[in-house]
């Protein structure tokens, strides 16, 4: 019924009817987000995890904080997961999510705002008061009519409105601020926009705030910010840029920098966000929501780091159909094939896309680099026998990388939806083969 629409109806028209259902959802709650801080997330990848390394952090300093994302929904001390497959829910379910924070005590929300979301007003309606960009990639090209330029601009809206909005008084009157990643080439772009305070974070030299001393160990990663030492509880250099921005919020909100340091190490899961998973196996699994170049490079690269000497990696993946952004297939092949011991390719959301397609699309990339069908490389649609395949290929010290899906409670094949949970399926495959030994 959607797609008939679609193609009846012009998008412009489309849009214009999303504005108005998420200016009214907004009204009908009683506009809840006029009554908490807002802090804003968008980028390409590592949202969900700033999202929840600044509730942890804003948490160990005492605010009372709720979080939206792609994986988990946070009131306060209240976590459920993300059960409806987009990051930003419809413009109701936020809004009331945001009116319930508001009832419940809490002072700040954090909301990871996708270019998608914006795109049909689901921000709307929200009153941003800090604005947080991570990082810009080409992904999600095809619904902004394959231009990253349009994907850009389509993100800067968030930005826009930051300063548009009415300011908010907390004791005294809330600046408006942007915090940027200075590393990312499109930096520059977001901190253009109006702000009473801009901010920027990196490894780098020309940041406000540059991380140093980076160590990486087998639990999480050591760095150091001007005087002070932090460490992450999750494995990942690229953890570091996922961190700073919650030191940074935590200071403009005056918590304690070993509060601070608490927070950070003693976030130890972010669902399916290199989530390990630990069943009594003698080798270790994470589960990653992976599915774009970036991503996969730094969790196959982190798998690298911390595995011991002879262990190896076996990766599972796979990409998107529905429209989603093709080019990305050969990239995701050519790093599974260069970096990792043994890949399993498999569903993730083909949407009603054709599944050997899209697994072949990476598939015969990995070929080129150097991988083997049955031998290093193996071709399983059915995402169930996929993960059983990757499991059972992994011997004492390797390292098993589910990727694609994350914490996602389901999964779209032939066009029909149906429940679906990685961490739950490996928790299954790994007791089965616990059992045959």
């Amino acid at each position: 019924m959607k797609k008939v629409i679609r193609k009846i109806i012009p998008e412009r028209i489309i849009l214009l009817y999303h504005y108005f259902v998420a200016s009214f959802a907004a009204f009908y709650c009683g506009f809840p987000s006029k009554k908490m801080i807002i802090i804003g997330v968008t980028g390409t990848k590592g949202k969900t995890s700033t999202v929840n390394f600044i509730w942890n952090t804003l948490t160990e300093g005492g605010y009372k904080t709720g979080i939206i994302s792609t994986a988990n929904i946070k009131i306060g001390e209240k976590d459920f997961l993300n059960k409806y497959h987009m990051t930003m829910p419809g413009r109701f379910t936020i809004q009331k999510f945001l009116s319930r924070m508001v009832k419940e005590g809490c002072e700040i929300c954090i909301v990871e705002t996708t270019s998608e979301g914006i795109k049909q007003h689901r921000h709307s309606g929200i009153y941003y008061d800090i604005a947080v960009f991570t990082n810009l990639s080409p992904e999600h090209l095809p619904s902004h009519g394959g231009s990253f330029e349009k994907y850009k601009k389509t993100k800067g809206k968030m930005f826009k409105n930051l300063f548009a909005c009415p300011k908010k008084i907390r004791n005294k009157e809330m600046e408006k601020i942007i915090i940027a990643n200075k590393d990312n080439k499109h930096a520059d772009y977001f901190m253009h926009f109006n702000a009473d305070k801009k901010i920027t974070f990196g490894l780098k030299e020309k940041a406000d705030f540059v991380a140093r001393n980076i160590e990486e160990t087998k639990q999480g990663v050591r760095f150091n910010l001007k005087e002070n030492h932090f460490q992450t509880g999750i494995p990942g250099i690229f953890n570091v840029y996922n961190a700073l921005p919650a030191i940074i919020i935590c200071q403009l909100f005056q918590v304690k920098e070993d509060l601070i340091a608490k927070g950070l190490l003693r976030l130890k899961v972010i669902p399916g966000r290199m989530e390990e998973m630990h069943e009594g196996q003698n080798f270790r699994v994470f589960v990653d929501y992976a599915h774009e170049k970036e991503s996969m490079g730094n969790v196959l690269k982190t798998a690298g780091n911390i595995k011991n000497d002879n262990g190896k990696v076996i990766v599972l993946l796979g990409a998107e159909g529905g429209g989603r952004d093709k080019s990305k297939r050969p990239d995701m092949g050519e790093l599974a094939g260069k970096m990792a011991d043994s890949v399993v390719v498999s569903n993730v959301d083909p949407y009603e896309d054709d599944p050997t397609e899209i697994a072949e699309d990476i598939a015969v990339v990995a070929e080129k680099f150097g991988k083997k069908r049955e031998e290093s490389l193996f071709v399983i649609e059915d995402r169930r026998l996929g993960i059983r395949k990757a499991l059972s290929l992994a011997k004492e010290n390797d390292i098993v990388l589910i990727t694609g899906k994350g914490a996602e409670q389901s999964m779209i094949v032939d066009g029909k939806e149906f429940p679906w949970d990685d961490r739950e399926v490996v928790k299954e495959e790994i007791e089965n083969i616990k059992g045959t030994v």
